[in-house]
């Protein structure tokens, strides 16, 4: 371990009020020789004084909350603070001076949910009501109470270009996005959440920063040329001076626990961050994390997007490990959606189906030293001790929807009935299940990739680039352009469709699923040692029996499109109860099954459908 060097009980980068009322500008910018401070409004210039470790630091009564600045290097370049909590002029404009203890938290009795208990909601702030931004989020958060997620993960908020993008393209990762209601508007959305009962996970963004509004250059060496990445240089956490950067991304988590109230961050793609140093940055963050809770008796998760199967994020700091609480599985999703019928293409081709479901509800990850013919490599390590509240699985999320070309949804793919099937075999696992935004009711409308970019060459490599990723997929037509605003708006969830059939039925379906998925204890444990599975090829069957103490659960799955007998192989011979049947007429479904047998019957499964006994 390393002695931390960050301050957990206050963010000191930046523009910062003390107890006094006082602004403490802290900049860092080893290599500049001079650093001002330009107040814009009250035409007013001062200087900071150069300290340690590359540091600038002014304290002044001249700089007021809500007052913009400007941060001038070397007498020449002009620019917003690279620690910003808000630009409310964009990615360009000045940045905006902010009491962070002008909107703390309520004060409530709010306590972090258990991450065994979990159920997480997956959703853009720009696209998941008519009202964008954080208000639009509050509006519907009843709903999701009735749903029965406890958990929402929004989508990176950090300041972006425009007022219409992802979030995978922010430059100020300390900036509230002011189209969305700013670090104000977020606040409240975490205070109101946490009255409901909802736990809040935040996606942010370290292993890179989008193009456009990225001067992070001028102050210092953020990024470093030992590494290229997809998105050029990569992030400098191990190079020369990264000591300046690494704080930086530590600052940032602890801001977003301290004084936004937010209970998890989700990081995204950390199999990107290039970092070879003795103790990793991922390490740092849980060790400061872990400062940060001892201190204040809170509870906070580090939850990571990885794509390389590497138990070693996982495993804890005295095994060597970067103790990261839980991460992604894109396997999981990879292989339901193949057993679903899904096509083999791109990394699909990795995946076949019932035997590899079968795998991932075993073994969580299904490439643990196996050979990928789509890699041409062998790729992954086994886990060992890990349980299943270590994984995030999915059958759908905005990278699997919006990837694709046309962003479909689960809902123009597969029929009805699969859909329920996906649904089930995500809540019954043994990890923590997500829904991504209107999966529950059937949204029709797609979630397509875009963006807002005001640089007009670069609204054009964007449009370019993204046609020719697709140009073997002609046959489906032209790909949407990101920068359009239709293509925005035809990201919008429809709530209108929840009065309509079947969306009215699926709703309640998952309604139910996740009530049983609450209340059951087999359900509710994660102990991944308490589980078996049996799979059949040929009729494309899988049994999933699952156990706590004397309680037990068996899920019964047919992903093919004929009736199909199964024989239930547990002995001795036991009561079964039927707690759940998708192909019920109450769903909408086919025919009924039998609602009370023992495991010594042969079970008719209905086509894609599942049945669910205890």
């Amino acid at each position: 371990m390393i002695k931390n060097r960050v301050n957990i009980r206050k963010r000191t980068i930046g523009v910062n009020f003390n107890e006094h009322g006082e602004a403490e500008v802290l900049v860092w910018a080893p290599f500049a020789k001079s650093v001002e401070i330009l107040l814009e409004q009250k035409n007013k210039i001062a200087s900071l004084g150069k300290t340690e470790g590359g540091q600038w630091f002014l304290a002044s009564r001249d700089l007021l909350p809500g007052d913009l600045y400007k941060i001038r290097i070397d007498g020449q370049a002009e620019r917003p603070d690279p620690a910003s909590l808000s630009q409310p002029q964009g990615v360009h404009g000045p940045s905006q001076a902010i009491d962070l203890k002008r909107f703390a938290g309520n004060g409530g009795s709010w306590q972090n949910h258990s991450l065994s208990d979990y159920i997480i909601y997956e959703l853009h702030a720009g696209t998941f009501s008519t009202q964008a931004g954080f208000s639009g989020v509050e509006t519907k958060l009843d709903y999701l109470v009735q749903l029965g997620v406890n958990t929402i993960e929004i989508m990176p908020v950090a300041q972006f270009p425009g007022s219409r993008n992802w979030g995978y393209d922010g430059v100020y990762p300390f900036a509230v996005q002011d189209s969305y209601g700013g670090p104000a508007g977020l606040r409240k959305l975490v205070d109101a959440c946490h009255d409901k009962g909802l736990a809040v996970v935040l996606d942010v963004v370290y292993n890179h920063m989008g193009p456009e509004g990225n001067y992070m250059r001028d102050f210092g060496p953020y990024f470093t040329s030992k590494y290229g990445t997809p998105w050029g240089e990569a992030i400098n956490l191990d190079d020369e001076w990264c000591d300046g950067v690494r704080d930086y991304i530590v600052e940032n988590v602890i801001m977003w626990f301290r004084d936004f109230g937010i209970d998890a961050v989700r990081m995204d793609a950390v199999h990107a961050l290039k970092d070879f140093s003795a103790w990793n940055i991922l390490q740092e963050v849980r060790e400061a994390t872990d400062a940060f809770m001892k201190e204040t008796g809170s509870v906070h998760y580090l939850i990571v997007e990885c794509d390389l199967n590497d138990p070693r994020y996982l495993d804890s700091l005295e095994k060597g490990g970067f103790a990261m609480d839980a991460q992604w599985i894109d396997e999981f999703h990879h292989a339901l959606r193949i057993a679903a019928g899904g096509e083999k293409q791109g990394y699909y081709a990795d995946f076949d189906g019932i035997s590899h479901l079968a795998k991932a509800y075993k073994d969580a990850y299904v490439y643990d030293g196996m050979y990928s013919p789509h890699r041409k490599k062998i790729f992954g390590r086994k886990l060992k001790d890990h349980p299943g509240t270590q994984f995030v699985v999915f059958s759908q999320n905005h990278d699997q929807v919006g990837n694709r070309m046309l962003g479909e949804r689960s809902s123009q793919l597969v029929s009805f009935e699969m859909r329920k099937l996906m649904a089930g075999a995500v809540m019954v696992s043994p990890f923590i299940p997500m829904l991504f935004m209107g999966e529950e009711y059937g949204e029709t409308n797609p979630f397509l990739y875009f963006v807002n970019h005001t640089d007009p060459e670069l609204r054009k490599m964007v449009s370019e680039g993204r046609k020719k990723e697709f140009e073997a997929f002609h046959a489906l037509g032209e790909a949407p352009d990101p920068s359009d605003e239709a293509t925005f708006r035809a990201s919008l969830l429809q709530w209108d469709l929840l009065n309509k059939e079947p969306h009215r039925t699926l709703l309640k379906f998952y309604e139910q699923l996740i009530g049983i998925r609450k209340e059951n204890m087999v359900l509710k444990n994660m102990d991944r040692s308490k589980l078996e599975v049996w799979h059949d090829e040929t009729a494309q069957t899988l049994l999933l029996h699952r156990w706590e103490a004397e309680q037990h659960l068996l899920c019964l799955m047919n992903f093919s499109k004929q009736e199909s007998a199964l024989q239930i192989p547990l002995h001795p011979a036991r009561q079964l109860k039927l707690l759940m049947d998708s192909a019920s007429p109450e769903w909408n479904g086919p025919l009924a099954s039998a609602s009370g047998i023992d495991t010594t019957a042969t079970v008719t499964l209905q086509p894609e459908s599942f049945l669910i006994y205890v």
